[in-house]
């Protein structure tokens, strides 16, 4: 196997690792993971202010009709985040707070945003339906 296959086929094995590490897998949205803490008012403010919509579109957010990152229409109902991750609020969260940390060279930078920020950003997201 080349060093380049190897490489990818490690990194996949790590993000399946932490993604079931992170979600105990197979826990999901629908499985009643959504009770978390986090205000969705203060959140979508904070998509704002963050400026997510330069690289999304994010129905209910002024001017966020950013085409670089996927649409967050129906983030809440998706079944994964990034294509790799289960979607439950601690997953959101932990790739709204460092996606660098949780898949190494995606195309979403990391922006600073707080744990507690990226907690109401999800929270936001999640009425997304």
């Amino acid at each position: 196997m080349s060093g380049k296959i190897a490489r990818s086929t490690c990194r996949l094995l790590v993000v399946l690792c932490l993604g079931c590490t992170l979600t105990g897998c197979g826990n999901n949205v629908a499985s009643g993971a959504q009770n978390f803490n986090g205000n969705s008012r203060r959140g979508a403010d904070l998509v704002k202010q963050y400026g997510c919509g330069g690289c999304h579109e994010i129905p209910g957010i002024a001017d966020a009709d950013g085409n670089v990152g996927p649409s967050l229409r129906r983030i809440a109902s998706r079944t994964y985040i990034a294509g790799f991750f289960q979607n439950s609020p601690d997953n959101m969260t932990f790739w709204i707070e460092d996606p660098q940390k949780a898949l190494p060279g995606n195309a979403m930078p990391s922006s600073g945003i707080s744990q507690n920020d990226a907690r109401d950003i999800s929270a936001f997201l999640y009425t997304l339906k």
